[in-house]
């Protein structure tokens, strides 16, 4: 584990600039009024102690006039704690959800940004697995504790000052009759609560010092389950296809164990801190009376300075126990830190590995003509292994071009056009100023209306109703001409050929110049495939196309072929030309 200084500046160094943000004029305005609330927060308790101390004498002296004006200043300590409370609440929770929404903001525009969400997962620098819960629940954690922490530290160290002013000018000086000499020493109750609390302390340190390791590995454990409970979700009709039900079970089981056994290690770490502070909290209920009393039994002070220095013990040896008191805070808000801080690290690597020249690099340029070039383009693995090598070939604005050969490689190359694969080396010249629609197996269809789900990434105003309504009777999906306003999750509620239906109706919506297609109609029969290409052929004949398909009949829809080795080979690519009637 990272030291705490490395930490805390990392840190730091993640969060901090929110004071410095664009809005830095509110949040300082609201994190200094925070601190005048926590110091007021801080004469309130000093008045209660005072009053506890009228309050004891009045009744010592059986004044009622005096038992009377001390329940008059109940009320107005009452109403203005009320008040304090509710104001710092409100202020602190303010900067909460202002500094989670201003890092969520960082991190999320760092992670989606040109393909690194994807890129990312083939990183194996530092762990950093399950993003969305790290950005979702564990940025929470970290700004959300550290305000918490930051303001109980401050009220401590304002507590520890106000009560051991308090507390030594109660303690008087006691006398200690050593024989030969007879010392004075002033202040005595301080240097008991000192020491009380320091011994406390480093021995609840030391009991709750595992609970940081397993509270990290508990979130990982937990984040690792739901993944996997979100993924059987997510592809649940292909499980119920093949009847993988029992596999996935043993799989949960087995995800769930770790779980399971994560959290009996927690549950061993808890009860140690839970028996210390069990103890610890009897103790000093009675503790600062047992070395307070001896004064009051002696004469030397009255009952209700006896109270007053009993609560001022009490709130000294609290100030100075913050570190236990806020063991388990700290424990769970440095173990989300440091996943959000992985996390970070990991894509600040991969940025700096995408912007540091490398001949291992495959290069994207965009030359002012409109072709799609290929010059000994290689494409590896992350450990350097030849997928394909010696890619040499063009693509002319309109012409049709089936790749042929593994397909795993042919998808490598599409990611590679994209520059989410830049694994390898050699040159892809990009056609210039011309848009490239990708076609994946299965579109992404986002939650919301259907209108918002055909028309992304544009926005649902982009594209006519009139113009969707006459596609979506073109592509077979009339059904679902006039639920265009209905919200649902599309991918839950559309087969995977309604789908794949969905995706090409976004395609004749764009019209792009440029278009890479990856198995987008398997799902559909040889007639249906064939109707779909046809489609494409009619409403975009200038259409340049370069296909990953492996149904013979998407041969009559392209010009030539592009003929890629198997996988695992470092063979030369070559492409065969194959003029088709009625192209």
């Amino acid at each position: 584990m990272q030291g705490q200084s490395e930490f805390l500046m990392q840190f730091i160094k993640l969060a901090g600039p929110f004071w410095t943000s664009e809005n830095k004029g509110v949040i300082r305005k609201q994190t200094i009024f925070l601190v005048i609330l926590t110091v007021l927060q801080i004469a309130i308790a000093v008045l209660i102690t005072e009053w506890s101390a009228a309050l004891f004498d009045a009744l010592e002296q059986r004044s009622m006039s005096g038992l009377i004006r001390q329940a008059g200043l109940l009320v107005l300590i009452f109403a203005a704690s009320m008040a304090v409370t509710g104001i710092h609440l409100t202020i602190k929770r303010h900067l909460q959800i202002a500094w989670r929404s201003w890092l969520s903001e960082r991190v999320i525009g760092q992670w989606m940004h040109r393909g690194r969400h994807y890129q990312v997962t083939h990183i194996h620098s530092v762990e950093h697995d399950n993003p969305d819960a790290r950005i979702a629940e564990d940025i929470r954690i970290a700004t959300e504790d550290a305000i918490s922490l930051a303001h109980s530290l401050v009220y401590s160290l304002l507590l520890l000052i106000s009560f051991t002013k308090i507390l030594w000018t109660l303690s008087g000086v006691v006398h200690l009759d050593l024989g030969v000499i007879n010392l004075p020493i002033p202040g005595y109750l301080v240097f008991i609560a000192i020491a009380y609390a320091a011994y406390a302390s480093t021995l609840g340190w030391w009991i709750g010092k595992p609970l940081t390791l397993i509270t990290n590995a508990r979130q990982s454990a937990e984040a690792n389950f739901r993944f996997g409970l979100v993924k059987a979700r997510e592809n649940s009709l292909a499980i119920a296809l093949i009847h993988g039900e029992a596999n996935e079970k043993q799989r949960f089981h087995s995800l769930f164990q770790g779980v399971a056994e994560v959290f009996n290690r927690q549950t061993v770490a808890w009860k140690n801190i839970l028996l210390f502070n069990s103890g610890y909290s009897v103790l000093s209920l009675a503790f600062p009376v047992l070395v307070t009393a001896p004064r009051y039994v002696l004469g030397s002070i009255t009952l209700g300075a006896l109270t007053q220095s009993v609560q001022a013990f009490q709130h000294m040896v609290a100030a100075l126990s913050w570190p236990v008191n806020s063991m388990a805070e700290i424990a769970q808000w440095r173990a989300s830190v440091e996943r959000v801080l992985s996390l970070v690290k990991a894509l600040d690597d991969l940025e700096q590995e995408m912007a540091r020249p490398d001949k291992k690099r495959i290069a994207l340029e965009k030359p002012p003509y409109s072709a799609l070039r290929f010059h000994d383009l290689c494409i590896s693995q992350l450990d350097g292994e030849i997928i394909v090598s010696g890619i040499d070939d063009e693509i002319k604005a309109g012409e049709r071009v089936l790749v042929s050969g593994d397909t795993a490689t042919a998808a490598k190359l599409f990611k590679a056009i994209a520059g989410l694969w830049p694994w390898g080396c050699g040159r892809i010249e990009l056609p210039d100023q011309e848009s490239m629609f990708f076609m994946p197996p299965r579109p992404y269809l986002p939650d919301g209306t259907l209108r918002s789900a055909i028309c992304y990434p544009a926005g649902p105003e982009t594209f006519s109703d009139p113009a969707i309504q006459e596609l979506l009777e073109v592509v077979g999906l009339e059904v679902f001409k006039e639920e265009l306003d209905q919200s649902d999750s599309w991918e839950k509620a559309l087969t995977r050929e309604q789908q794949q239906r969905l995706g090409l109706v976004r395609l004749l919506l764009v019209r792009p110049k440029w278009i890479l297609f990856q198995e987008a109609f398997d799902s559909l029969d040889p007639e249906g495939e064939q109707k779909m290409l046809g489609l494409i052929s009619q409403y975009l004949p200038g259409a340049a196309m370069l296909t990953i398909m492996n149904q013979p009949t998407a041969e009559a829809y392209h010009q030539r072929l592009l003929v890629l080795p198997n996988g695992n080979s470092s063979s030369v690519g070559n492409k065969e030309t194959r003029i088709e009637p009625g192209i």
